[in-house]
């Protein structure tokens, strides 16, 4: 395996950028997002590149969320490239078939630091950097080849963030609407990691992500915070499925208990009872002869 020397130290610090919701068609997401928060999106636009298109939701503190989904109206291309964030894979078709879903992440590198010049100098560690725009606004994402999601030594799946650069110094954030909503906080569950974390120390990225061993597939979990105070989660972390189904099996289970027990206390009641009317009878066949004429 090749060791990769430490970043240096004026790769450090990155910053959220933006969160990646996936969704069959844009309709679609943006009716799953005015469900969740209760407010709709805006801005946004076509992504002629990737045939795609997007909504965008602003968070506090330069962030925003966004919703993607592949571009029905887009023009055919001689050679197409495939679509970021795995958007042309059989497998993330079917995830979002149930409806939209938390995929990824996005953080920023700010200039002065360069992030074609930093992939050119850590290609392993850092996928292509691709020139993008949408409207008067242009980036550079890092994207592979394939469209896949970013990986380290094969573990990504949406765990591991995309770097993105922006050529201009205000942020697509800036433009919109403000909602008040505030993300909590960000968490990975992931098979390996300690493999994942490694790669988010490396890019300065660390802070913004905490990162959880997990059984079941990777999974993003992100927390917000709405103006009034209550609370709404994107992704559900495999951790959470399975303990919602051991909270339902044990409540099931506690019912069937109770039920028994009623069941028991009636058969008991029953037999205690028994000798008592089978003492009422012997009695009443006793008075019963005793009125007889003899």
């Amino acid at each position: 395996m090749t060791v990769q020397p430490p970043a240096p130290a004026f790769q450090r610090a990155l910053k959220l950028d933006h969160l990646v919701v996936a969704a069959r068609t844009l309709e679609e997401g943006e009716r799953f997002i005015a469900g969740k928060f209760g407010v709709g999106t805006a801005g946004g636009g076509a992504h002629p590149l990737m045939r795609t298109h997007n909504r965008l939701l602003n968070l506090w503190g330069g962030a925003y969320l966004e919703v993607i989904a592949i571009d029905p109206d887009a023009p055919p291309a001689d050679a197409p490239r495939a679509r970021l964030f795995a958007l042309d894979d059989p497998a993330m078709q079917a995830r979002i078939e149930s409806g939209p879903q938390l995929v990824h992440w996005v953080v920023r590198v700010d200039r002065p630091r360069l992030l074609a010049r930093w992939q050119a100098q850590y290609p392993e560690r850092i996928a292509p950097a691709v020139p993008m725009s949408r409207g008067s606004n242009t980036w550079a994402l890092t994207v592979p080849n394939d469209g896949a999601f970013p990986a380290w030594q094969g573990a990504g799946e949406g765990v591991a963030p995309s770097l993105i650069q922006w050529d201009t110094t205000q942020h697509p954030s800036s433009a919109l609407p403000e909602t008040g909503i505030a993300l909590r906080s960000l968490t990975g569950y992931h098979p390996r990691a300690g493999t994942i974390a490694e790669q988010l120390a490396w890019l300065g990225a660390a802070h913004l992500m905490r990162v959880e061993p997990t059984s079941g597939a990777p999974e993003l979990v992100a927390e917000f915070e709405l103006p009034d105070g209550s609370v709404v989660t994107l992704g559900e972390s495999a951790e959470s499925v399975e303990a919602a189904r051991r909270a339902a099996a044990e409540a099931d289970e506690a019912k069937k208990s109770r039920r028994r027990a009623k069941s028991r206390k009636t058969e008991d009641e029953a037999e205690a009872n028994a000798p008592d009317e089978a003492a009422d009878v012997a009695q009443a066949r006793t008075d019963a002869l005793s009125r007889q004429p003899e």
